[in-house]
């Protein structure tokens, strides 16, 4: 790009930039005078953002400019002389909250070409973060953008200089060879070299197991096995380094500090800050005071009846002030607690209950809620009868469903089985064969459960119709007996009213915990991380791919951190509240060796599930069996709009699929993302190999999908359907009644207290929704699919820009589209019994709690 320059810069000519940046004290959460923002409209500032400023100038921060053309003796770019910031820009239009800009004048004449990279040096002990830096009017180039975006520690604590590189975009054969070495030794030093504990201000991305969940030095009940690199595979995780435990040299200790590379931190002036903090929160303070007043009986210990739930959000929880001065005064617990004198943990009304209260406990809603609830892509088709197990017979028996045709033909229309799956009319929510080699350990507790399968049938208006439940569990004589099944079929008067409703809870529980621990934790959270460090270590700042993917990495590795610290280790919320209890992650890492990458992709999974069918003359290549599937048509909107776009990026800068052959980085970032990023699988033959540009373009589109707009379906509605704790609950505590038992008799006699007495207690419930609320809630400042960071100045290429200017204007037109559809009352599937349109895949929205919208990235 810079070929042929030979004099752009006039000799003896000054460079004149404005750098932003934030200070640390703008963006620690310990300093900030008000957290109104958490929840609500943003964040406010007491002072001038001016006060303190001064220390950024004088000699506390260097900045050399390096050349893109002109090398010095060694082959690399020149380095020009030192400057310092000069003066505070008290009015730039484009500064946004707590960003502060400064003048810079560099000294640069044409023996030293066009600058292509900045070296940084912050003389001061406090890390500031650098958000840009503008050169302007230089002759024949105009303004040069460098966008950072990184923080910037002392000059001490790196071995390398800091280096920034301007917005230009190439590929590693493009790159003008002055700056080629700069760019070498950047990912080398990102790489690191695999040793030491790992500090803070590091910015070392490298992998390492899940040998982090558990604390076996505080006793077995806290040992847990290391998921990845054994027998129990697993994506791998970012490497701290930290030591190992006495009992478990495998074991890497806790500790208060989760290293992960600097720049992956929350460090946005952003509520998600308040959003993890209040996680934590809520583990270290909340829990232990709601453990106290219940097991000291300050809180009844159960639900008497369903009115008594919904009070939850109307007068909320309370507690004697004794027990709220245990709680951190941290106003940001406060804000998440909503406390006001004795009141505690009142909650907004989940919106599954905002229009009818009773629509839970619908046949309708509850088959409604597999296709446009929090977890929409589990349920498949039904293709043989009955249905059989993969589990080995000679371990576990028999496993064959004993739901039989009589069960079923009586609600079938007339039709038979038979004629019924030839005309792919029933369909099935499995939860049986994953969860039998667990469940006589889970039952050994105090949760009681059942593996479960449940068939539907396709009615003509297209809504799905519950036709029976198959509820197994263990044998008490040893698993090699098969198990004990029983099998449910509606019923809608007096106590088998009430049987039917548990038998369908038993089944929620099974999908409320396979939602969070496969399809949140282990299919969005956890096998991204592997592309995250592959990227950061193999492809440099200035590759088009390194570029295109970074907007979906975004916070990322913070949560995921965050969660081995207070969600799925040992002993955290979700062993406490969910009914896999401490065998969470293990049972996710056996489920996990049944992940493919490639049907990732929406269409290859809806295919694979047999809810749609190949078809070249459809929109999106695929037609769905279930026309009226919210989840998978509104999904597939979004799924052309990614493919749209990525195809016109990638076939941009790749003009051949050779030239993606030769691409170094690029082929080094997909070895090692196969080979150690998911490691456990890299014998798979299923991997793309990465040589043609439609690979990368279908990989690229399936990671941007998984991150995006797969992960906001599944968590962005856990508050409006789980946070009615009846409609999702998480454990199950006894087992069905049988008919002439004293639970039967009671469950006849008091139905609502009987059910909440079987399904998740109060404790649980408490904690539960608080989680949920906070993990389904927009941060102030998200960005959102067809939004990036730095406006249009991530590169400096035309095409892409506006490339993505027309990506953005097809999702503005995907969710007109989708809002039409939410009003189209043909679309029963859409809106349900509970009212409440299917909106979560709308791919904008506002802060807060809107079940809406589609972040770019995995940041909550």
């Amino acid at each position: 790009m810079f070929s042929g320059v030979t004099s752009l810069v006039n000799r003896g000519s000054k460079i004149k930039g404005t750098m932003v940046l934030m200070r640390k004290n703008v963006l620690d959460i310990n300093s900030l005078t008000s957290v109104g923002g958490i929840i609500g409209t943003g964040l406010n500032f007491a002072g001038s953002l001016v006060d303190g400023l001064t220390a950024f100038l004088g000699h506390n921060i260097s900045f050399q400019l390096i050349s893109a053309t002109k090398p010095d003796g060694t082959g690399k770019g020149k380095v020009g002389k030192a400057t310092y910031p000069e003066g505070i820009i008290t009015s730039l239009p484009t500064l946004g909250a707590g960003e502060s800009a400064f003048n810079l004048h560099f000294e640069w004449d044409d023996d030293m070409g066009i600058p292509g990279a900045f070296y940084i040096k912050n003389y001061m002990q406090v890390e500031f973060y650098l958000k840009s830096l503008t050169l302007e009017d230089i002759p024949n180039q105009g303004t040069i953008h460098f966008v950072c975006n990184s923080w910037v520690y002392n000059s001490k604590c790196y071995k390398h200089d800091r280096i920034f590189f301007a917005n230009k975009t190439y590929l590693p054969s493009d790159t003008p060879a002055p700056l080629v070495k700069y760019r070498e030794e950047e990912l080398e030093y990102l790489r690191g070299d695999g040793t030491g504990e790992r500090t803070e201000y590091d910015r070392i991305y490298d992998y390492d197991v899940y040998n982090d969940l558990g604390n076996p030095d505080s006793g077995e009940k806290y040992a847990r096995p290391v998921l990845g690199g054994s027998t129990l595979p697993y994506p791998r995780r970012g490497r701290t380094g930290r030591s190992a435990t006495k009992k478990d040299p495998q074991s890497e200790k806790p500790g208060d500090f989760v290293y992960i590379p600097r720049d992956e931190a929350f460090g946005h002036l952003k509520s998600s800050d308040f959003l993890m903090y209040g996680l934590k929160s809520v583990s270290q303070d909340v829990l232990p005071v709601l453990t106290d007043a219940f097991d000291g009986n300050v809180l009844t210990l159960e639900f008497d009846n369903f009115a008594e739930v919904s009070k939850l959000y109307e007068g909320g929880i309370t507690l004697p002030t004794n027990f709220l001065s245990r709680i951190s005064p941290l106003p940001v617990l406060k804000e998440i607690l909503r406390t006001d004198g004795e009141q505690f943990l009142k909650y907004p009304p989940p919106k599954v209950i905002q229009v009818d209260k009773s629509a839970w406990m619908t046949d309708e809603e509850f088959a409604r809620e597999t296709l446009a609830g929090v977890n929409p892509n589990i349920i498949k088709i039904l293709e043989e009868f009955p249905p059989r197990s993969k589990l080995n017979s000679q371990a576990y028996g028999d496993h064959t469903c004993i739901i039989t045709k009589e069960y079923l033909e009586p609600n079938l229309g007339g039709v038979t089985v038979e004629q019924a799956i030839q005309n792919k009319k029933l369909f099935i929510l499995d939860h049986h064969d994953y969860l039998i080699p667990y469940l006589r350990r889970i039952n050994a507790t105090t949760t009681k459960a059942y593996a479960t399968r449940t068939i539907f049938f396709l009615n003509d208006d297209g809504t799905l119709k519950p036709l029976a439940i198959e509820l197994s569990k263990p044998h008490p004589q040893g698993e090699e007996h098969g198990p004990v099944s029983n099998v449910y079929v509606p019923a809608y008067e007096g106590v088998e009213a009430y049987i039917w409703l548990l038998a369908k809870a038993y089944v929620v529980v099974n999908d409320s915990c396979y939602h969070q621990l496969i399809s949140h934790w282990l299919n969005t959270h956890a096998v991204v991380v592997p592309f995250i460090i592959a990227t950061n270590r193999h492809l440099s700042v200035v590759h088009p791919v390194y570029k295109l993917l970074f907007p979906h990495y975004r916070d990322t590795m913070n949560i995921n951190s965050l969660a081995r610290k207070a969600l799925v280790n040992a002993d955290g919320i979700i062993e406490k509240t969910f009914l896999w209890g401490r065998y969470s992650l293990e049972m996710s890492a056996v489920i996990y060796k049944d992940w493919v990458f490639p049907d990732q992709a929406l269409p290859a999974d809806l295919v694979k599930r047999g809810v749609a069918v190949k078809d070249p003359s459809s929109p999106h290549g695929v037609r769905l069996l279930i026309e009226d599937y919210p989840y998978a048509s509104d999904g597939l909107e979004i799924w052309a709009a990614i493919k749209s776009w990525v195809q016109e990026y990638v076939l941009y800068y790749y003009k051949s699929d050779d030239a993606l052959k030769k691409d170094s980085e690029l082929q080094a970032w997909w070895k090692e993302l196969v080979e150690v990023g998911h490691g456990d699988k890299k014998n798979e033959t299923w991997w793309p190999k990465m040589q043609t540009r439609e690979e990368l373009i279908e990989a690229s589109t399936t990671l941007i999908w998984t991150a995006s707009a797969l992960h906001a379906a599944v968590n962005f509605g856990q508050y409006p359907y789980g946070g009615y704790i009846l409609n999702r609950p998480t454990l199950s505590r006894r087992f069905m009644p049988e008919k002439g038992s004293t639970e039967y008799k009671e469950l006849a006699k008091n139905p609502e207290k009987e059910f909440l007495m079987t399904i998740t207690g109060k404790k649980e419930t408490l904690i539960d929704l608080t989680v949920i609320e906070i993990l389904s809630r927009h941060a102030s400042d998200e960005f959102y699919l067809g939004e990036r960071d730095g406006g249009d100045y991530w590169t400096s290429d035309t095409e892409p820009l506006e490339a993505f200017k027309r990506f953005g204007k097809k999702l503005a037109d995907i969710e007109q589209k989708l809002t039409q559809k939410n009003n189209d009352e043909t679309l029963r599937n859409r809106y349900g019994p509970a009212k409440m349109p299917y909106t979560l895949l709308y791919p904008s929205s506002e802060e807060g709690l809107t079940f809406r919208g589609i972040p770019n990235s995995i940041s909550i």
